[in-house]
Order: C-alpha cells, then structure tokens, then sequence
C-alpha cells in the first residue's frame, strides 16, 4: 500500500473513532436526548413521563384496577367450572368414555385460562 494510502486510511479511522467519541460524550451531558430515548420493550416510546401524557397517572390506575377486578372475577368463574369437572369426573366410571359435557366444560376452562393469561400479560 502506498505511504500516502495508508496515511488516508489512518487519519479516517482516527477521525471516524473522534467523531463517534464526541457524539457518546454529547448524548451522556444531554439530558433531554436521553429522556426522549427511553423505549418500552415493544419499540414504542415511553411518553408516562411527558406532561401531555394522553392517560394520566390517575386513569392509569384505575384502567389497572378494573383489569384487576375482571381477572379475580374470571379466575373464580374458572375455579368453578375446574370445580364442576371434577365432580363430573369422579361421577364417571374411567373405563368409560367421557361425555361430551365434560369435553365441551374442558374446552371452556382452556379458553378462559387463556383469556386470564392474555389479560393478564396486559
């Protein structure tokens, strides 16, 4: 390589590593840009800080608190129809076939596990 190539290519690596050095160092001192990089896990932007924040901190909490109410409510339909099963199950003699009633309760326990799961991931 000539001297003067490899001159080119050393003062460009040391300008590339000064810039990317300078841009860190501006970010670090730069509370506004650090404020407004904060993601959720998702990729959208955490704005729950922002002063025009669409939900307020209290409709947050109350939007958490009737989320919580309907799962306690859905987890005591489910321990009922889990309830219900189990009777219906010991009832049956299990060299027998089951019936279609406990199949159709164990299809509905399923779908509102997953719907207690759904809501409760948010």
């Amino acid at each position: 390589m000539l001297p003067s190539r490899r001159r080119l290519l050393w003062m460009s690596s040391v300008a590339a590593v000064g810039w990317l050095v300078s841009l860190a160092g501006t970010r670090a001192q730069n509370p506004v840009a650090n404020s407004r990089a904060r993601r959720r896990p998702d990729g959208s932007e955490d704005a729950s800080d922002s002063p025009n924040s669409p939900n307020p901190p209290n409709a947050t909490k109350a939007i958490l608190e009737e989320r919580q109410k309907n799962i306690k409510k859905e987890v005591e339909r489910l321990y009922d129809l889990a309830s219900e099963l189990k009777t219906e199950v010991e009832k049956t003699d299990s060299t027998t076939i089951l019936s279609l009633a406990m199949l159709k309760k164990a299809d509905e326990i399923e779908k509102l596990a997953k719907q207690i799961k759904d809501q409760a991931k948010g």
